[in-house]
């Protein structure tokens, strides 16, 4: 497992404010990393954290390109089987992207970002 960044912990604080709940952090595969899995409601949230101190060569969300939601969701589908949430409960994709630094962190969270 790999330690949280800075902008992962204050993420997953906010989404817990927002009613998630928290199942896993750093989530690794041969496919790549989920950086917070969680619950909301009964949907499973595989949530990609991105953070850029500004916003001048593009958005944090906009680094989310297409190879990584494929990585993304290889990465969900073998968390999916080896937990057996597999029985078809409702999962989704967010992105909370955080603009800033630490002490001026800008959140914006895209609920079904894909």
């Amino acid at each position: 497992m790999t330690e949280r960044h800075w902008s992962e912990t204050v993420a997953c604080g906010w989404l817990e404010q927002k009613g998630l709940r928290l199942l896993e952090d750093n989530y690794n595969t041969r496919f790549g990393e989920i950086d917070l899995i969680m619950t909301d409601g009964d949907n499973v949230v595989f949530v990609e954290v991105r953070q850029r101190t500004s916003s001048r060569f593009g958005t944090p969300a906009e680094t989310v390109n297409k190879q990584k939601r494929q990585r993304l969701q290889k990465a969900a589908a073998h968390y999916l089987q080896r937990t057996h949430w597999d029985n078809g409960a409702p999962c989704r994709f967010d992105v909370i992207a955080i603009e800033g630094d630490r002490a001026n962190a800008c959140i914006n969270w895209i609920k079904n970002a894909f």
